[in-house]
């Protein structure tokens, strides 16, 4: 185990194997506020999310816990195409090798016995929805809460389709070179499609917040993780770790407490699509955000936002 000056820790995992059939060692990076506490929750990074900007909610409703904020492999941070050149190349990189990185990151290394709570946005959500599939159910089950915030338990089939849009870009493009920039010294940011890879059907405040061109936030990011993590979001689906393949059948078999949180605006996630998953689940909260903001009204874009999902996370977690 090592960490950096950023407070960011690094867990080693040796012959650890993806569900793609892989079998190598890799490092989880993560980091831990307020470690004394008893109260454990777990928050995964989002899609162009790094540990030290994820929100975290430390500063309200989880003050008192112990908050874990863990890099998805894929993102640079965690072990990624950009910092292991053994990394599976072939975009298998699934969700479900997520969780088991970061349930070997508790259980083994942080001697987590349950989790009060994991609690994510976008794929953040998306992991927190597989979470409660592999580590929700039966009577006593390791993870008591789910909080997902603008997530899904299965890809849409308009979003995986949005996701071409950006993704086709990038591999057309001819500084990529079928995946040879990094022999040509070829800077990330010049491939990145940032306009593409931002909401495109987001209110139009949030679009007046977007960064103009040049300054995006996937400028820093290297192509191949960007689209190893795109692809594991198209393959989002909770049926491949429960309910025999079926998503609303994986949802019944989940037994913690599950608050599903979209945004009112989002068109990513729709609402419409969280209302429907919560039908399925044993104990589930439908509560979505009444923002302005879109997908990003979720993810920290407006304080406001911020507040009244504090409040919301505050009272689930309290039982009301």
């Amino acid at each position: 185990m090592s960490y950096d000056a950023t407070g960011i820790e690094y867990f080693p995992i040796p012959n650890f194997k993806f569900v793609g059939g892989t079998t190598k060692e890799i490092k989880v990076a993560y980091r831990s506020f307020n470690p004394t506490s008893s109260k454990k929750v777990l928050i995964p990074t989002c899609y162009s999310g790094r540990i030290n900007t994820t929100l975290n909610f430390t500063a309200g409703v989880l003050k008192d816990y112990n908050v874990i904020v863990v890099a998805m492999l894929g993102n640079g941070e965690s072990s990624s195409p950009s910092n292991d050149n053994d990394f599976p190349k072939d975009y298998s990189l699934r969700y479900p090798d997520c969780i088991n990185s970061q349930y070997a990151l508790l259980t083994q290394h942080l001697g987590v016995k349950s989790l009060d709570a994991v609690i994510g946005f976008s794929m953040g959500g998306q992991q927190a929805y597989h979470w409660a599939v592999m580590h929700g159910t039966g009577t006593d089950p390791f993870l008591k809460h789910a909080v997902v915030i603008c997530g899904s338990a299965k890809t849409s089939g308009h979003n995986y389709a949005f996701l071409e849009g950006p993704t086709s870009a990038l591999i057309a493009s001819s500084d990529y070179d079928q995946g040879r920039y990094k022999a040509n010294g070829v800077k990330p940011c010049r491939m990145v499609p940032t306009r593409a890879l931002e909401e495109p059907w987001c209110s139009e405040l949030a679009r007046l917040a977007t960064p103009p061109p040049g300054k995006g936030p996937h400028e820093s990011w290297d192509p191949e993780d960007l689209l190893v993590l795109a692809r594991m979001w198209q393959a989002g689906d909770i049926g491949s770790v429960g309910g025999h393949g079926d998503y609303k059948k994986a949802l019944e078999q989940v037994t913690s407490k599950v608050l599903v949180m979209p945004s009112k605006t989002d068109q990513y996630f729709p609402p419409e699509d969280g209302q429907s998953e919560v039908k399925y689940l044993k104990n589930g909260v439908f509560d979505p955000i009444p923002t302005i903001w879109g997908h990003m009204g979720g993810g920290g874009a407006n304080p406001a936002d911020v507040k009244w999902m504090d409040e919301r996370i505050s009272r689930f977690l309290d039982g009301e």
